[in-house]
């Protein structure tokens, strides 16, 4: 690598020209690349959603789950398949391999889906696939006036909505609360008995109506014409004239009215409202499509006309103010890493040439990005936050070796590039240990890779660009700025040389001090204790109250409205939105849920303790007895608020039950679970009419009770230019059970009551039905007091580990369908990749198998730090901390390697323990500086604010951090000591030839 550095000195000119070229394409890339959240990546699932209005959890499992099921069975690359049926709707989950292509299988489940036939009454299936692009990016309401009729409010909703569409780079728009202009035709029972018309005969009155006919062509007066028939019903008058019967109209039997009609109620503010809930395209910048959507909001909002529109939320401006915070975070790094070189430079001079590679290996970085596809997110700016301290390490190096130089020799270029050359191979080698860390991830494939294949891309590419600024930049700056100085010279480190040379004596001391401390932080790892969750900065709230699947419509609305007017009146709130159904749009993303359920995001107002917040609210759950509240903080972009702990009971059906009813009585003990129900236990009444089939037949039974109780569509009319849909009303309201068996119905004998040709049997079915891989299982839900919600979870699966259970029968805490086991595997498997290459390089660097066994040992001493940084800073591991164990075997490393890189040059005319103490003395100035730099450059993330995003590499920073400190101390002492045990004999050889020597040259002093 010496001979660029050559090259460099003899093409200043170009050094200098490139030297400004990156810096210019690094701040036109910044401005370029696209910013996000996260960086584009498939989810390995797909979701299939079905709704089916009015139709209970039994049918929907029999009729819906299971024909899907068995249809995507066998599907390719299908891990793992996972259902639920409530009431009125069907979700499947498929969970695929990471390796899987996510499109193809999105692809092969849908026909497969298609080819299935479902009931009437249930919706086409939807089949979602994930993508990190559908995180909403703005969420706007639309409220009207009460002056706007119903087919008014419809027209504006659709105008908006492709106003909205058209925006450069609007992904899917679901609506939520959306009213639709129907036609309801409710027949006279009496009027239809006078008549003596079935009410059946009222289905056919559009039956050829409407028509748009071309009947031919024909020359009329001279010229050839086209005939057409056309027939419109534009009015609700003509169609109440609409003959059903020779004398007798439609108007006659029945009344016909204009309504509008919800698939879910959304409200904002104690106000109906619609809610448009926006994404983005996959290839479209978060930033640029959320201010465009707030520019076109501003304009329809100035519009009027009895229409408010409203931007209720925008995450791109959470997505800016994460990037640019973290942005900031880089700058506060760079500039603390500055300070600590001049703190040990003090020299102005010798830490502008160490400083230069930041913004040069930035500007490189910025501009490879650009040229990956990658965008700017928290994950690639948490990977330039993370390699700023390591970015000057190779410079530091450099800088060092050649300022301890001019200390002891006159300037010369030939100093600077024999010093230059003195530390090339170290910081060559320790730079590719470092990259070689990351290249394993490069062997992922699928959603895993796409998440930290970027950092990856991050940190190699501003590491290889700081190697290249070290061995170039570095020297031609060097030859410039300290050109003419004498410095004073530094007489390394004495006192820590004695110190090593006593450990060196005592080797056993030392290496047993540093097992006991391995031995210990791996306790207390397993055994530290989870920090309780803390909401009170939290900007937003989510808030559910359910009611059991028995409770009438109107009593679960006349309750969330209530607690909806308390959170409306609290002066900490800024606004609540509330919804309640199941909407086809809804559907379309994967939403759907009990219809008596009520949901509510809540936003706080700025400076709110919302943990007092939410604290109150769960004081409210006293006035909705019969109903469950749970409250928690959640964020927009990455979702949470769950206060619910579940257990998936799997394996032989009989036995199930069993199992579960052990698990709910050890549950209800633990302390912190406030309650524990099994969906065993959500039962919903549930009346069967038996058919005798002597008497009838039970498919004619079902149609025309079908009929009876629920609307039906006949079809639809031009009402003012817009097609309206007909829906034949119910002729009856059943209220009772007598009077579900006194229902009339047509059989061969005449009109009937249904109870003469049925038996009607009522039964307790449960609403909730979860399946695995096809087969049943049940769930137990534990409701945990939020501030012991990670303790809780522990217990809980501590408590599932010690029952005996029935023999076939298995427990899943957390939900089986959360299992993410593979992709934990994975990143262990890419450790143990890296660790192999790691060593491998520093065998081709070293040519020898020992030397890197010694430099290996700094890995457990990091080990160390990071334990210790956790249990002081009380942060809860996590993937993020996985991930920062990780970068610590290619950061703790580089230390090692500069230091054991001049033992191995000492060795050329020294003994190995004098090789040792003289490099850990001369080496120790910059190992402890490239070690403070990157703590330093870290500092701002383990500091940084919650709203800014930086709190996602918090853990990582705070394993690092400790990791890096520990085994920068311990590096110095323990790695001399095991590379002498590594060559024990060679040295004790040595030590004991310089003896004889010594005793030689004292006989000799003697005799003279």
């Amino acid at each position: 690598m010496s001979s660029i550095t050559g090259w460099s000195f003899r093409n200043k000119a170009a050094i200098g020209l490139l030297v400004v070229m990156a810096l210019a394409v690094g701040v036109i890339s910044y401005l370029r690349l696209p910013m996000e959240f996260l960086p584009a990546a498939d989810n390995p699932q797909v979701m299939i959603t079905s709704i089916g209005q009015g139709v209970n959890a039994k049918t929907m499992e029999e009729r819906v789950t299971e024909p899907l099921e068995q249809a995507v069975m066998f599907t390719k690359g299908k891990t793992s398949l996972f259902s639920t049926s409530g009431e009125g709707y069907s979700q499947i989950s498929l969970n695929f391999d990471s390796s899987t292509n996510m499109k193809e299988a999105k692809a092969e489940v849908e026909r497969a889906v298609a080819a299935v036939p479902l009931p009437g009454n249930v919706m086409p299936p939807f089949v979602i696939q994930f993508h990190t692009s559908m995180i909403p990016i703005s969420w706007v309401t639309v409220t009207f006036d009460e002056s706007v009729s119903g087919q008014e409010r419809e027209e504006r909703l659709t105008a908006i909505k492709n106003e909205l569409q058209g925006i450069e780079g609007a992904g899917q728009i679901s609506v939520s609360g959306g009213a639709k202009a129907v036609i309801h035709i409710q027949p006279d029972a009496d009027k239809l008995a006078d008549a003596d018309i079935p009410v059946q005969t009222l289905m056919g009155v559009l039956q050829g109506r409407g028509a748009q006919a071309s009947v031919g062509e024909r020359s009329i007066d001279g010229q050839a014409v086209s005939l057409n028939v056309t027939e419109t019903i534009g009015t609700l008058e003509t169609l109440k004239r609409l003959t059903v019967l020779p004398g007798v109209e439609l108007g006659d039997v029945a009344e016909v009215t204009l309504a509008n009609e919800k698939e879910n109620v959304s409200r904002m503010n104690g106000k109906d409202a619609v809610l448009l809930t926006i994404s983005k395209a996959a290839d479209a910048n978060a930033v640029s499509v959320g201010k465009s959507i707030q520019a076109k909001v501003e304009e329809l909002g100035a519009e009027g006309g009895g229409v408010n529109v409203s931007v209720l939320l925008s995450s791109a401006e959470s997505v800016e103010h994460s990037v640019n915070s973290m942005l900031r975070e880089v700058l506060l790094g760079a500039l603390f890493a500055t300070i600590v070189i001049l703190l040990f430079m003090r020299n102005f001079r010798a830490t502008i040439v160490t400083i230069v590679s930041i913004p040069l290996s930035l500007g490189i970085t910025l501009y490879l990005l650009q040229l990956s596809g990658v965008s700017l997110n928290i994950i690639t700016l948490g990977g330039v936050a993370v390699a700023v301290g390591r970015l000057v390490d190779d410079s530091i190096v450099v800088i060092e070796n050649i300022y301890r130089r001019l200390q002891k020799e006159a300037f010369s270029v030939s100093l600077i590039t024999d010093a230059t050359r003195e530390v090339a191979s170290a910081i060559t080698s320790s730079t590719i240990v470092t990259v070689a860390v990351f290249l394993p991830m490069g062997l992922l494939r699928g959603s895993l890779q796409a998440f930290l294949l970027p950092f990856a891309l991050t940190v190699t590419y501003s590491l290889l660009a700081s190697l290249l600024v070290a061995l170039t930049v570095v020297p031609l700056l060097s030859a410039w700025l300290l050109k003419g100085t004498k410095e004073k010279e530094h007489g390394g480190a004495p006192r820590f040389a004695k110190f090593l040379a006593w450990n060196l004596q005592r080797k056993w001391i030392p290496l047993t001090l540093a097992v006991v401390l391995l031995a210990g932080s791996v306790g207390a790892y397993v055994t530290m204790p989870k920090a309780a969750l803390d909401s009170s900065s939290a900007e937003n709230l989510s808030v559910t109250l359910e009611y059991p699947n028995d409770t009438p419509e109107n009593e679960v609305l006349a309750g969330g409205t209530k607690l909806e007017s308390y959170l409306v009146e609290r002066a900490d709130v800024e606004w609540t939105m509330m919804s309640v159904g199941n909407s086809s749009d809804d559907a379309q993303f994967g939403a759907v849920s009990s219809p008596t359920l009520i949901s509510y995001l809540v936003g706080m107002k700025k400076g709110a303790d919302a943990e007092k917040t939410l604290d109150a609210l769960r004081a409210q759950g006293g006035e909705y007895p019969d109903a469950e509240l749970l409250a928690g903080a959640t964020d927009l972009m990455m979702g949470g608020g769950s206060t619910t702990v579940f257990v998936d009971v799997t394996g032989e059906e009989a036995k199930l039950a069993e199992a579960a009813g052990m698990l709910e009585e050890a549950l209800a003990k633990i302390e912190g679970v406030e309650k524990v129900e099994s969906s065993q236990e959500d039962l919903k009444p549930v009346y069967s009419f038996q058919v005798k089939p002597e008497l009838a037949r039970g498919e004619e039974i079902a149609q025309q009770l079908q009929l009876a109780l629920n609307p039906v569509p006949i079809g639809s009319i031009s009402l003012n230019t817009s097609e309206t849909p007909v829906w034949l009303q119910p002729v009856v309201d059943p209220q009772s059970e007598s009077e579900l068996g006194s229902l009339t119905v047509m059989t061969e004998a005449g009109a009937v009551p249904v109870s003469t040709v049925a038996t009607l049997i009522r039964t307790e079915e449960p609403t909730l039905y979860y399946h695995k891989e096809g087969k049943p299982y049940l769930r137990v839900t534990a409701s945990v007091d939020p501030a012991k919600l990670s303790v809780v979870g522990t217990e809980i699966s501590k408590a599932a580990d010690a029952l005996q259970l029935p023999e076939g029968v298995e427990f899943s805490v957390g939900g089986a369908s959360a299992d993410q086991a593979g992709d934990f595997a994975d990143l262990g498997m890419t450790a143990l990749i890296s660790i192999g290459l790691v060593y491998l390089i520093m065998v081709l660097t070293f040519k020898t198998l020992r030397a890197p066994l010694a430099i290996m040992i700094s890995l457990p001493l990091a080990a160390i730090g990071a334990v210790t940084g956790l249990l002081v800073s009380g942060v809860t591991p996590d993937f993020t901390a996985m991930f920062g164990a990780l970068m610590l075997i290619g950061i703790v490393v580089t230390n090692a390697i500069v230091l054991i890189d001049r033992v191995k040059q000492n060795e050329q005319s020294m003994t190995i323990r004098d090789a040792l103490l003289e490099a850990a003395s001369t080496r120790m100035r910059p190992i402890i500086m490239t070690a403070l730099a990157t703590i330093c450059a870290m500092l701002p993330l383990v500091f940084g604010s919650h709203e800014s995003g930086s709190i996602v590499s918090q853990s990582l920073a705070i394993v690092v951090i400790g990791g890096l400190a520990a085994a920068t101390l311990l590096t110095l002492i323990i790695v001399p000591c095991v590379y002498e045990l590594l060559f024990f004999r060679k040295s004790r050889k040595e030590r004991k030839a310089t003896n004889d020597s010594l005793m030689k040259e004292a006989a000799a002093g003697t005799e003279v």
